[in-house]
């Protein structure tokens, strides 16, 4: 039934009630990969039905979740067909986007890769299912460069969107972006102190705020380098030299505001056109309760370059606070073609992007979920930064690329994309799953249905389970149990009122009953606290079997 009385976003479809099986896992011991005490997990099949699968177990349990789901350009690529008519994409996003809602830990981060094609439909979906109020930020992330794109066309798309949803509470690290020192920043810094000359103490005095001493030096002799731009195109290699060379020493000054009287004071004391050196023991801040130096250039404070950058091989690299534009040489692409081994033609997403993601959006030993997995670059790049992950890969490209990825990371013979960062030489392990098949089957002779063949007694429990909501735990004669008074069992044998009374005899005082059977007397008077449930008649009830899952 249509919802009104609140705008969103509508679609032929939409409001069609979901009565899909919840399969089970089948691990396949012989596809799992290292250590097998890892909880690692990757996952062939229909992503709707894995994360059905897992909502049970893992509901309120996944701290950051990663998709880059197809984007509906109506290109056709080696691994899947990107062209679905417009209401059935986002029928496919608005199914599988609530279960990952539910998935979510309250303090967990949606972030979601997509292109102009959906995305403002995208946008409008997950406002309704995470709420307006939970929106974080749309990222545009520059994949690309103008240059070396063919020509046409006035305006060149080079950017993608990341759409960021928290479930409740935000809590995000910070994280710095880092890029090649540029020609603006070394405008601002181009002054270097070449030599410190003699220092001589002019004054010492104590601290107001914390009665430690202050003293303020005065430099003679000292030396202040320029490093000159002129000409810059054609010395860039020259001058980017030199600024490694001195980038201990390399400052600039700036005027600090009239509030902070402390370092006014201090300015007060100093004469134009000199070098000044203070040291004392600041009361709070950065460096606060540690010894400190602060240099001071003709009567104005100096900003160090190396407090603000790095070094990184022979290059300066410049930190910045992160906007919501990532830039293309911020996130290096170089080999992007080779990282994991695997090839993934126009799809495949840098590890270095993964790697920001989830340095803003989770800790180690937090759990992470993709379930478009594609290549398999987030279940990769969690592995190396020591996360729990759940990949869920549908196709045989998920044998071919993400096993055979995950595999090379485990063995250490991945040297692409952050390996070299963390260090990273082997190790871990995960758990390979597939989705089990439908638990009844039509009959082959006669218009009913019946348990798969293909279950074991053990996967027709689990599965029931699942269905009815109860947690698959065998114990005595009770196959699971959704609270610590509600239990569940599963038999193929006739229920008749013996039956019934040998397990009522089990139950304490307070605890209830489900029994899901085959074959069941008829006409049975049953205790208050337990239910008989009939198989297939009252599973037919509760989901559509071997339906096509969009």
């Amino acid at each position: 039934m249509q919802k009104v009385g609140r705008l969103e976003l509508t679609w032929v479809g939409k409001y069609e009630e979901d009565r899909f099986e919840p399969r089970i896992l089948i691990e396949d011991k012989e596809k799992s990969y290292g250590d097998a005490s890892s909880d690692n997990m990757l996952i062939h099949g229909d992503n709707l039905l894995a994360l059905k699968a897992l909502e049970r177990d893992y509901t309120g349990k996944i701290r950051c979740i990663y998709i880059d789901p197809p984007y509906n350009t109506g290109n056709a690529f080696e691994h899947y067909d990107d062209d679905l008519e417009h209401s059935i994409w986002l029928n496919m996003l608005y199914k599988r986007i609530r279960i990952l809602h539910s998935l979510l830990a309250e303090n967990g981060t949606l972030w979601i890769s997509i292109d102009s094609t959906e995305g403002h439909y995208l946008k409008v979906m997950c406002d309704e299912i995470f709420g307006r109020s939970n929106f974080v930020s749309d990222i545009t992330y520059e994949k690309s460069n103008v240059t070396g794109l063919g020509q046409g066309g006035a305006i060149f798309n080079t950017g993608e969107k990341i759409l960021v949803y928290k479930k409740n509470i935000l809590e995000l690290n910070e994280v710095l972006a880092s890029e090649k020192l540029s020609k603006k920043t070394m405008q601002r810094y181009r002054k270097y102190i070449q030599s410190e000359g003699t220092k001589e103490l002019v004054e010492e005095f104590e601290s107001a705020s914390n009665g430690l001493p202050v003293r303020i030096y005065k430099h003679t002799d000292y030396v202040i380098g320029d490093i000159s731009l002129k000409q810059f195109e054609s010395r860039e290699s020259e001058i980017r030299a030199q600024y490694y060379e001195f980038f201990d020493t390399i400052y600039r000054t700036y005027v600090v505001q009239q509030e902070n009287e402390f370092q006014n004071s201090l300015m007060s004391r100093m004469e134009k056109n000199s070098l000044y050196s203070v040291e004392y023991t600041p009361s709070r801040g950065r460096n606060g309760g540690k010894e400190t130096t602060l240099f001071y250039h003709n009567g104005e404070l100096c900003a160090w370059l190396k407090d603000t950058a790095f070094l990184e091989g022979r290059d300066v690299v410049k930190t910045t606070k992160l906007s919501n534009v990532w830039k293309n040489d911020d996130i290096p692409k170089a080999d992007l073609g080779n990282e994991g081994g695997v090839a993934f033609p126009r799809s495949k997403k840098p590890e270095k992007l993964i790697e920001r993601i989830l340095l803003m959006a989770t800790n180690e030993g937090d759990l992470v979920l993709d379930s478009f997995l594609g290549s398999g670059t987030t279940a990769a790049v969690a592995h190396k930064m020591s996360r729990k992950y759940i990949g869920i890969e549908l196709g045989d490209h998920c044998y071919s690329l993400c096993k055979k990825r995950l595999d090379r990371v485990i063995d250490g013979k991945d040297s692409n994309g952050v390996t070299k960062q963390y260090n990273w030489q082997g190790g871990g392990g995960y758990h390979f799953y597939e989705l089990a098949p439908s638990l009844l089957v039509k009959n082959d002779k006669l218009p009913i249905y019946q348990i798969n063949p293909s279950y074991t007694f053990e996967m027709l429990c689990e599965a029931i389970c699942k269905i009815e909501g109860f947690r698959y735990k065998p114990q005595d004669v009770f196959h699971g149990h959704s609270s610590e008074k509600r239990y569940i069992h599963i038999t193929t044998e006739f229920i008749n009122a013996g039956y019934i009374k040998s397990l009522s005899a089990r139950l304490t005082e307070g605890q209830s009953l489900l029994i899901y059977g085959t074959k069941i007397q008829s006409d049975m008077m049953l205790p208050d606290n337990i239910e008989v449930k009939k198989i297939p008649k009252d599973l037919l009830e509760k989901c559509d079997f071997e339906s096509e899952v969009q």
